[in-house]
């Protein structure tokens, strides 16, 4: 492990450990076909919803348009050119990660992993339609997550102590950059598998750093700094905690980083300064299992709790503390979630149930349940994008 190593600053009291909030959600899965599969003519371009299956047998992502209501249709199914993986131990959260579906709103680029096939696809975006346009080695074993900044995109592995790999994005395809590959060094070989490996990397908002949640495999976050021409740092800072899993991270409108602690079960907000050290601001419970995932959305936090089949919905305030609103069910293994850019709609996978579920989200945080849409082969799949 790098050397720069301190404690978080503040914590609340550990709660129910991922791998066995999680165990008891086990559905089975079918097959389906591996190609774009057209289901009926495309409307309401530029309102779509995106969807992973992770499927082992070929890897699909499924194009849903949205109505204004909120409602999906499915579209198309779309295969990626690879296929899906299954960490040791997983039920819902078949690649215990965030963001391994993510889109480029600045080159209407999606990039999906494959983490059974260590590649990572780039789809070109046309409303809710999908152009596969490559699929290129992600540079390690298991890819989980992805982020992009610029021209720039990292990817994270998970497998063989996890690392991460930049790649130059260049006329929609990306070029691997060898000097950007960066070995974690984390415990990602202890049982449960899926508990141990890194869960997300994510520029920064100004993309000058880099953040990597490790979960059990290091219980820390750690940041690498990048120079103007893309470079790493060697070695990231790290901040680390023995038992903690940090998890799904995003970031509030001061740039503060918010982290899902899937131990802790508990959204922690941290500040980042220009050398990457990070001060714990505010701890808050969400008082339910297995907290691992995190969507914002203005002054509004949604956490995802697989254990407890709900979604917290938090307020931050001006003194940058998230106060708890309350607890609003789904279906069973609430993983990923993403927010549509105007704010009036989340969309959650639930990985026991293999589906979707649509909210509106109201001015006050407060979610109304809109519909459940089945995903193909959704069961254990992670990654969605709301356009």
């Amino acid at each position: 492990m790098p050397t720069t190593t301190r404690r978080f600053t503040r914590i609340v009291k550990a709660a129910v450990a991922v791998a066995v909030s999680t165990a008891a959600f086990a559905v089975p899965a079918t097959a389906t076909t591996a190609i774009a599969t057209p289901v009926a003519p495309a409307e309401n371009h530029g309102r779509a919803v995106f969807v992973q299956n992770d499927r082992v047998e070929g890897n699909q992502v499924i194009a849903y348009s949205r109505d204004a209501d909120g409602s999906l249709h499915k579209r198309a199914i779309y295969g990626t050119g690879g296929k899906g993986g299954v960490l040791g131990g997983s039920v819902v959260d078949h690649l215990a990660s965030q963001g391994s579906l993510t889109y480029d709103h600045h080159h209407k680029l999606l990039y999906a992993v494959n983490a059974g096939s260590n590649t990572v696809t780039v789809f070109a975006v046309e409303g809710d339609r999908l152009h596969r346009k490559q699929v290129i080695e992600s540079g390690g074993v298991f890819p989980v997550s992805v982020t992009a900044h610029g021209d720039r995109v990292f990817v994270l592995n998970a497998r063989e102590g996890g690392s991460i790999q930049g790649f130059r994005l260049k006329e929609g395809k990306l070029h691997r950059v060898e000097a950007w590959h960066r070995a974690l060094h984390l415990n990602t070989g202890a049982t449960p598998e899926f508990t141990h490996t890194p869960g997300q990397v994510a520029f920064t908002p100004e993309g000058s750093q880099l953040v990597v949640t490790t979960k059990l495999g290091g219980n820390s976050i750690e940041i690498f700094h990048l120079s103007r021409e893309g470079m790493l740092s060697h070695k990231p800072v790290v901040d680390s905690k023995p038992g903690a899993q940090p998890f799904g991270l995003t970031f509030d409108a001061q740039h503060r980083l918010v982290v899902a602690d899937g131990v802790e079960d508990a959204l922690l907000t941290f500040r980042i300064a220009k050398d990457g050290r990070t001060t714990l601001v505010d701890a808050a419970p969400t008082g339910e299992q297995a907290t691992c995932w995190v969507s914002r959305t203005g002054d509004h936090f949604f956490a995802s709790n697989a254990g407890s089949n709900t979604v917290t919905r938090f307020y931050q305030n001006r003194e940058a503390r998230l106060e708890r609103l309350g607890n609003t069910p789904t279906g069973v293994g609430t993983v990923d979630s993403s927010i549509t850019p105007d704010g009036h709609f989340l969309y959650v996978q639930t990985g026991g149930a293999g589906a979707v579920d649509a909210f509106r989200i109201h001015k006050d945080g407060s979610l109304t349940k809109i519909s459940t849409t089945k995903v193909p082969d959704g069961v254990g799949g992670e990654g969605i994008v709301a356009l």
